[in-house]
């Protein structure tokens, strides 16, 4: 095994991919000081009746969920002793830290004043509020990704004693990561409680606290399986031999896991309908919207995860994980979006305004290319060099 991945010298910067960044990042600056100089009218469509929109139901919502991986991932091999798949823990805490910061950058974006995020914490407690729980949660568990994180970057900067010191507290920062996640995760479901008469009977629901956490845990495990298998197509010669070979365990443990995740999802969906009596609007347009999903992007993927771990086939797996994040974003949009206000005529129903949308891309965007250059500099898909007899 050669010490490091090579790295390809003398690439040129104008590549298409770089010059479509380059694009959305100065579009979207320009919008983001349109919104910070004109206001949320400016740049978008949000009014009384829709008073959360895109960057909430995708920004926030959506991101929340598929930065699950990272306490999904350490929860598994730190409490549940799958060591085989530590491999997968950096990019996963990576991908995860990352998720959560976007997350609290788009909050900004959406809050009036956004100068004000603080004063919950230290000036004006609401501590019978769900929004503040969530807030506190969200805030806690970005210090403890932020912690899981920093050996890597502690390595890259050859700052050994602090590094050694951080990864003795381990099992600690799982633990407490798993017990935020847990709470902020379902929490975000409970938000929608206090709005039984805007969102539809068929997502509506007593379990949606239950539903979010549950589909955090889908989340989670397909954006694993879904990021490695795109860093091994566009970061292979960053990784070194271990990271290689342990990718296909990886996908077929993580296969397994989410088809019996989704196949109890599915489940107890189905309990919630009946528990509630909600037979008769299957019946409807969005009784039809409803079973897209459930059986489109839930039993379909525990199908389809079922079958490539039985088969052994790494390409099927591979796609289910992509249609697995998809079902996400989707239950997602159902429940702040697309099945919220469904009484509304149409006239005054939300959609994003194309600034918004824009906003959204770049977010994106700038997370992405936050990965791509932390991959490239850091030890996240290979050990470094000075640690390899570690263990973490």
């Amino acid at each position: 095994m050669t010490d490091e991945p090579t790295i390809a010298e003398g690439r040129s910067l104008m590549t298409p991919g770089n010059v479509i960044t380059a694009i959305i990042l100065v579009a979207g600056a320009i919008i983001t000081v349109l919104r910070f100089t004109q206001g949320l009218g400016a740049t978008t469509n949000l009014s009384d009746y829709n008073p959360w929109g895109i960057w909430i139901g995708f920004d926030l919502l959506v991101g929340v969920a598929l930065a699950a991986g990272g306490y999904v991932t350490s929860a598994a091999v730190y409490l549940f002793g799958m060591k085989r798949y530590h491999s997968a823990v950096r990019p996963a805490v990576l991908t995860g830290f990352l998720g959560y910061f976007m997350v609290v950058i788009a909050l900004s974006y959406d809050v009036g004043r956004p100068w004000r995020l603080p004063y919950p914490f230290a000036i004006q407690q609401g501590t019978t509020s769900m929004l503040f729980e969530v807030a506190l949660c969200v805030a806690l568990y970005l210090t403890v990704l932020f912690l899981e994180f920093s050996p890597a970057a502690l390595e890259w900067l050859g700052f050994r004693s602090l590094r050694n010191i951080i990864t003795k507290l381990t099992i600690v920062l799982t633990i407490f990561g798993v017990v935020l996640s847990t709470l902020h995760q379902s929490s975000l479901g409970a938000l929608f409680l206090l709005a039984p008469s805007k969102l539809h009977p068929l997502w509506y629901s007593s379990y949606l606290p239950v539903y979010f956490f549950i589909t955090s845990i889908i989340a989670g495990l397909s954006m694993v399986m879904f990021e490695a298998s795109l860093s091994y197509r566009f970061f292979s010669d960053k990784m070194d031999q271990t990271h290689k070979d342990e990718k296909n365990g990886l996908m077929l443990g993580f296969a397994k896991a989410a088809s019996f995740v989704l196949a109890g999802y599915f489940i107890i969906k189905v309990f919630g309908i009946s528990a509630d009596n909600n037979w008769h609007y299957l019946a409807t347009g969005y009784g039809a919207w409803f079973l897209v999903e459930l059986l489109g992007f839930v039993a379909l993927p525990s199908v389809l995860y079922a079958i490539g771990r039985r088969e052994k086939n790494i390409t099927l797996i591979k796609w289910t994980s992509a249609l697995a994040v998809l079902g996400i974003i989707l239950n997602r949009l159902n429940v702040s979006l697309i099945a919220f206000n469904w009484h509304l005529p149409s006239t005054d129903r939300y959609f994003p305004h194309w600034m918004e949308i824009m906003i959204t891309v770049f977010l994106v965007t700038v997370g992405i290319t936050i990965f791509r250059f932390v991959v490239t500099k850091m030890p996240i898909l290979y050990e470094h060099k000075d640690y390899r007899t570690s263990t973490h």
